[in-house]
């Protein structure tokens, strides 16, 4: 049973977008590691950008930044 668990920020990303996703790497899993569809699982996490960092900053005051 593979289990893939996607991890984005909540902005930004559209209901379609997801369903996308969602078929998508259960296509993949079935074409590459022939998986059993019905049994594959694809959480999708969408993390408030407050909570999202790198370079030793949130996400939200870095797109602050890069916008002014």
């Amino acid at each position: 049973m593979p289990y893939v668990n996607i991890k984005v920020t909540r902005d930004g990303v559209s209901y379609a977008q997801k369903e996308q996703l969602i078929r998508g790497v259960t296509r993949l899993l079935v074409e590459v590691l022939d998986k059993d569809p019905n049994s594959t699982m694809v959480v999708i996490d969408e993390i408030d950008t407050d909570n999202w960092g790198f370079k030793g900053e949130t996400t939200t005051r870095l797109r602050r930044e890069k916008a002014k």
